[in-house]
């Protein structure tokens, strides 16, 4: 082969093994995404995700923790590429997100269970609701149809046995009210200041504890730890496979977080993985 001809070849092979590699490169710098920013509820989530981080930062990877106040803001905050990651929420909220608002957000891994407790200022005891007592619920579907459970499991309402195995009760749904309770739809983040003006209100758990109340001494109604509805990490669909999205997961999942969750809550919240 004459010298020129050689020449060009091997100009040529490099030019596509460079071009090759940077390629590569440029795919595996995408993968490796060093530094998320991860939506969280105040309270019992970004305490968590304290831990989280120095875990997470151990492996390389960098945590920035955005606090939300509002249930309604994370996944809208995760769709419109301001977050990559959030973990906040159970499934059925989550699913319900989707359908109403158009979302394409999917899980990735399993984080807390939360047990939803119903929480009073005027009663110690559930047997001392007065008939007509004003009940406070969360006005998200998912989370209300969880607290109108929570009731009728408590034997104060009956609800339609569809909108049991749906999942899907409204306040529309009681078929029996025997104490003619009042009940009162808030949004979630309004329930503890709501306390005063209500006999008894459903608080999510992360609510609870900024407002000074915890499961096992406050709640005059319990939900069972083991409860379906486990909280979790969630991403775009389109992120579900990057490995910067298993890697917050088994951070999440370590053995630290685990051992934290269960000496700083002592059965508040339950690891759920």
């Amino acid at each position: 082969m004459p010298f020129s001809l050689r020449r060009r070849t091997a100009i040529a092979a490099f030019s596509l093994a460079s071009l090759t590699l940077f390629a590569a490169s440029g795919v595996l710098h995408a993968q490796e995404k060093k530094t998320l920013k991860v939506g969280v509820s105040v309270g019992n989530g970004e305490q968590i995700f304290e831990v989280v981080k120095k875990v997470a930062a151990r492996d390389g990877l960098t945590l920035d923790v955005i606090v939300f106040n509002d249930y309604q803001l994370p996944n809208a905050a995760l769709a419109a590429g301001d977050l990559d990651a959030n973990a906040f929420q159970h499934q059925p909220f989550l699913d319900n997100q989707n359908k109403s608002r158009g979302f394409d957000i999917v899980p990735v891994g399993l984080t807390i269970t939360a047990p939803l407790g119903f929480y009073s200022r005027k009663i110690k005891s559930i047997d001392a609701l007065p008939d007509g007592a004003s009940v406070g619920i969360q006005n998200d579907p998912s989370n209300g149809n969880r607290a109108l459970l929570l009731l009728q499991n408590a034997k104060l309402i009956t609800l339609k046995p569809e909108a049991v195995k749906n999942n899907t009760a409204t306040p529309l749904d009681v078929i029996s009210n025997p104490k003619k309770l009042k009940l009162v739809p808030l949004d979630a983040a309004q329930l503890p200041r709501s306390l005063d003006d209500l006999t008894i209100a459903s608080i999510n758990n992360d609510y609870a504890e900024k407002a000074g109340l915890t499961l096992a001494k406050d709640a005059v109604i319990k939900e069972s730890p083991q409860s379906p509805y486990a909280n979790l990490i969630a991403v775009r669909r389109t992120d579900k496979d990057k490995p910067w999205a298993q890697q917050l997961v088994k951070a999440y999942q370590s053995p630290e977080v685990r051992s934290f969750i269960e000496t700083k809550f002592n059965g508040s919240l339950v690891p759920a993985f």
